[in-house]
C-alpha cells in the first residue's frame, strides 16, 4: 500500500530532483489547487498535495520529449516513489495525469490532478503578464479570453485545460475560480503577490 510521506519529505524530494525555481513554483501551485478541491470534496488533503507537489519532480531528468509510455517522465519518477514506499493511490494519479502513459484517470485524485496540472500553468502566466505580477488580480473573464489566444502561453494545452473541468463535472469559470483563489493563498511562495 506504501504510507504517506509528510509534506517536508516530499518537498526535500521534489528539491531534490528539480533545480529550477519555475518548475518547483509550478508544483506549489498545482498543490495549492489541488489541496482546494480535497477540502472541497472531504478528501485526504496530505495525499492529494503530495500528489500535486510530486507530480513532476521528476521532469528536470527526465523530460519525455518523446512521449514515452513507460520511459522518462512520468514513469521513471513513479519508480523512484514506488522504491520509496509512497501510496500506490499517489502513483497512479501521477501517472494518469500525462495521458501518453495510458494509465486511466479513475479517482477523484486522478481527475483533480489532471484539472489543475495545465490550468495552474497557465494562470501563472495570466498574473505574470499583469503590471503588478499579483495573482490576485487575474480574473476568470480574463483567462478565457486568453484561452482563445494561440500565441499566449503556447505550451499549455488549452484542451486538456477544457477537459480538466469537464472530468471534475464542473464549468470552467467555476474551475478557474477556484484555482485562482487557491493560488492567492500561496502567492508570496510563487512570487505572485
Amino acid at each position: 500500500m506504501g504510507s504517506l510521506p509528510s509534506r517536508e519529505e516530499a518537498w526535500k524530494l521534489l528539491c531534490e530532483y528539480t533545480q529550477s525555481e519555475s518548475l518547483r513554483k509550478h508544483a506549489l501551485a498545482v498543490e495549492s489547487c489541488v489541496r482546494a478541491y480535497a477540502r472541497k470534496n472531504g478528501a485526504d488533503e496530505e495525499l492529494w498535495g503530495c500528489a500535486a507537489l510530486l507530480h513532476d519532480f521528476d521532469y528536470e531528468r527526465w523530460p519525455n520529449a518523446e512521449h514515452h509510455p513507460d520511459k522518462e517522465h512520468p514513469a521513471q519518477g513513479s519508480e523512484v516513489l514506488r522504491e520509496r514506499g509512497y501510496p500506490e493511490e499517489m502513483i497512479h494519479a501521477i501517472l494518469a495525469h500525462a495521458d501518453y502513459t495510458g494509465v486511466k484517470r479513475e479517482s477523484a485524485l486522478d481527475h483533480t490532478l489532471f484539472a489543475c496540472d495545465e490550468l495552474a500553468g497557465f494562470l501563472t502566466a495570466c498574473a505574470l503578464i499583469k503590471p503588478s505580477k499579483r495573482i490576485a488580480e487575474v480574473e476568470a473573464a480574463s483567462v478565457k479570453k486568453k484561452l482563445k489566444d494561440k500565441a499566449f502561453a503556447r505550451g499549455v494545452n488549452r484542451e486538456d485545460v477544457r477537459r480538466g473541468a469537464e472530468e471534475l463535472g464542473i464549468s470552467l469559470d467555476e474551475h478557474i475560480a477556484t484555482c485562482i483563489t487557491a493560488m492567492c493563498g500561496v502567492a508570496n511562495e510563487l512570487g505572485l503577490a
